[in-house]
């Protein structure tokens, strides 16, 4: 087997554990969005106190769902969950994102225009074909790229903590070992708090919440600086369907 037919396999491999996670997680997403979320850390309600007439809550209910779907309002009213815009923007791009790949696919293959279908089933579909797309390396990078781009958007509008990889070395500002990789950011950044770098442009400076970080181009020079490896610094800012799918 060439080189190229594993690199093919392997992005094939990836894009399927991209798929089968944002399987997963966009069911979560849309639950999000149900106007009668509760949200885990919102007090038990009081069994106690009388609740307000079935009919009304309903009424209020679908209320909110047709304000955010017209106009991204959230109507007044004591008892109307509050409706979250990042959330059915998250929505919007990944399913408008999955049809786009879906379409994609099949042109590329020669394949007839794909029937409409939810997500989900369009998910599965490009999934089935991913045998054939392994032998375009273009469309399988191509569709590598988009599910994991989708996958991360969903993780972040769910508020799932970015994946954080701890690497070796001492950091050359502070001497702490306090070095993360952020391979969702395809970064490096010390995570001491009192960490100040000697660059007068950086933010670390002047705004506590900053962290010093290095980009993918100055990994060479921080593994030279820090005691660390570039090896294991290429390895860990990999941002990996693996890793999301351990947490």
């Amino acid at each position: 087997m060439t080189t190229r037919a594993t690199e093919n396999e392997k992005t094939a491999r990836d894009a399927l554990l991209w798929i089968e996670l944002l399987l997963k997680q966009f069911p979560e997403l849309l639950g999000e969005l149900a106007p009668t979320h509760r949200s885990p850390s919102a007090p038990p309600q009081d069994s106690a106190r009388p609740s307000a007439p079935q009919g009304r809550s309903r009424v209020e209910r679908d209320e909110a769902l047709r304000a955010e779907q017209l106009h991204g309002l959230t109507p007044s009213g004591p008892t109307t969950a509050p409706l979250r815009l990042h959330v059915s923007d998250a929505i919007r791009d990944i399913s408008d994102g999955v049809v786009e790949l879906d379409e994609a696919v099949h042109d590329r293959l020669r394949l007839p225009r794909p029937r409409r279908a939810q997500v989900a089933e369009r998910l599965l579909r490009v999934a089935s074909l991913l045998g054939r797309a392994a032998e375009d390396a273009l469309l399988m990078a191509h569709i590598r790229d988009e599910v994991r781009r989708m996958a991360r958007r969903c993780t972040r509008a769910l508020g799932v903590a970015e994946p954080v990889v701890r690497v070796r070395g001492r950091c050359p500002w502070c001497d702490s070992v306090s070095l993360r990789a952020f391979p969702a950011r395809r970064s490096v950044l010390c995570v001491n708090p009192a960490c100040r770098c000697a660059d007068r442009e950086c933010d670390c400076r002047t705004d506590p919440a900053h962290r010093h970080a290095w980009s993918e181009g100055a990994w060479a020079r921080l593994a030279k600086e820090s005691g660390g490896d570039l090896t294991e610094l290429n390895g860990s800012t990999v941002d990996t369907a693996e890793r999301e799918v351990r947490r």
